[in-house]
């Protein structure tokens, strides 16, 4: 077998989807988020998503995109070695080096996976805004990437148990394309456990708490739709078909899902809110991640659909828990990410992509007892993840509560944290 080359198309592609996921949460999640809080802490909100890419950029050199994607070690199928930390010259690693099994050099390959997990960390400041101590989301940010992010990414990208060892007792490899549980699920889950240990905001229930900036929030979910194309499309790691199909079932979904949470709002409130327009939007970005590798446009329709439909209740129910969950990662990106993953093994289409090793068939594709295996293993697979990243987010936010605190002192959080904090105004009227 003919050891693969570099490829200058592949490699071009890549450096420019890892470019937009980047853009993603820089500025675009910061943007999103800022405009759906308080005119008072939009500095603050904006800052957490700025830090968690600069945090997540040093620590996933050092050593967190070895953990994630090595594939050797004694614990191999839980987490990887430390062979490639501070990815270098010093490890072996040349900027000639592919990185393994693709045609790209290690070192863009790095930078594309660094950008995922940047924004899944700052996607889960939405539990926090308002209330809580940067030292705090320092140390959760370092944390959190180390003892969740890390084992979760190599579980289903680098041939990891969902991959690997589900085969072995008669079910189908988990399939997550894009991140719909590497990504999604686990910092929408993270939010709703963080929320929970951290409480609720002063006043909450009791005042009026809008967003202070729509504007902010169209333009952040314009520059997440724009930049997911890169987080989607370029998971297929070439500039082949397969990406091309990505980028348009992406399209697809999020537009039906916008459209779909608008209608919905339009009929119960009597108005096409655009803040439900852009809510919808990400719910379908975030449904299709997991499936975009695998489905047809028509399928990726009825993921945005469902996505939006799912995450619209959510949002109504956790409302009506009172949980502070505030920007709601929850629902949207956490329930989201969940129904993509077991849409994927719904609707995976062996003519979209065939897989490396025998077809890969959703249940609505034939081959009932393969499709079957396949969506037993989705959701095997969900539930575990599920299960390890409430429980290790929890022990994470107990420990940085005794040991730091989360909660800055009422008379900050009345203020704002944008003076309080920072010692700035997001708006100067003078």
């Amino acid at each position: 077998m003919t050891a693969p080359t570099l490829s200058p198309g592949d490699t071009a592609w890549l450096l420019t989807a890892s470019t937009l996921v980047m853009l993603m949460t820089v500025p675009g999640l910061a943007f999103f988020y800022a405009g759906l809080v308080r005119r008072k802490n939009v500095i603050s909100t904006m800052m957490y998503s700025f830090l968690a890419y600069a945090i997540v950029s040093i620590i996933w050199i050092l050593y967190a995109f070895s953990l994630a994607f090595s594939p050797y070690g004694p614990l191999h199928v839980f987490i990887g070695d430390l062979k490639f930390a501070a990815i270098s010259p010093f490890v072996g690693v040349k900027p000639s080096t592919l990185w393994i099994g693709t045609t790209v050099p290690a070192f863009i390959y790095c930078g594309f996976q660094l950008t995922f997990a940047a924004i899944t960390v700052a996607i889960i400041s939405s539990a926090i805004v308002e209330r809580t101590k940067l030292s705090a989301w320092v140390l959760f940010c370092i944390l959190w990437l180390t003892f969740v992010y890390c084992p979760v990414a190599h579980w289903l990208w680098s041939d990891g148990w969902p991959v690997s060892v589900l085969p072995k007792i008669g079910l189908r490899p988990a399939l997550d394309f894009a991140g719909g549980m590497v990504v999604h699920m686990s910092s929408g889950f993270s939010a709703l456990v963080l929320a929970y240990v951290i409480g609720r905001r002063l006043g909450y229930g009791r005042e009026p708490m809008p967003p202070h900036n729509i504007t902010y929030v169209l333009l952040g979910m314009a520059l997440l739709w724009f930049g997911w194309f890169g987080f989607n499309a370029g998971s297929a790691v070439a500039a082949n078909g397969l990406a091309a199909s990505a980028w348009l079932v992406t399209n697809t979904a999020t537009a039906a899902a916008a459209i779909t949470w608008c209608l919905l709002s339009w009929i119960k409130e009597g108005k096409a809110s655009s803040l439900a327009f852009a809510s919808g939007a990400v719910a379908g970005l975030v449904a299709i991640t997991p499936a975009s590798g695998f489905v047809d446009p028509l399928s990726a329709i009825v993921i945005g659909v469902v996505a939006s439909i799912i995450s619209y209740h959510m949002v109504e129910f956790r409302i009506k828990r009172g949980l502070d969950e505030s920007l709601d990662a929850w629902a949207v990106h956490g329930m989201s990410g969940f129904w993509g993953s077991i849409a994927t093994g719904l609707f995976a289409n062996p003519k979209i992509n065939p897989g490396n090793v025998g077809l890969i068939y959703g249940l609505i594709y034939g081959k009932p007892l393969i499709g079957a295996l396949q969506l037993a293993s989705q959701i095997v697979t969900s539930l575990a993840v599920l299960g390890y990243v409430v429980c290790v987010t929890f022990i994470i936010a107990k420990i940085i509560d005794k040991v730091v605190g989360w909660r800055v002192p009422a008379e900050m959080e009345y203020v704002g944290l944008d003076m309080s904090v920072h010692g700035e105004e997001g708006y100067i009227m003078r």
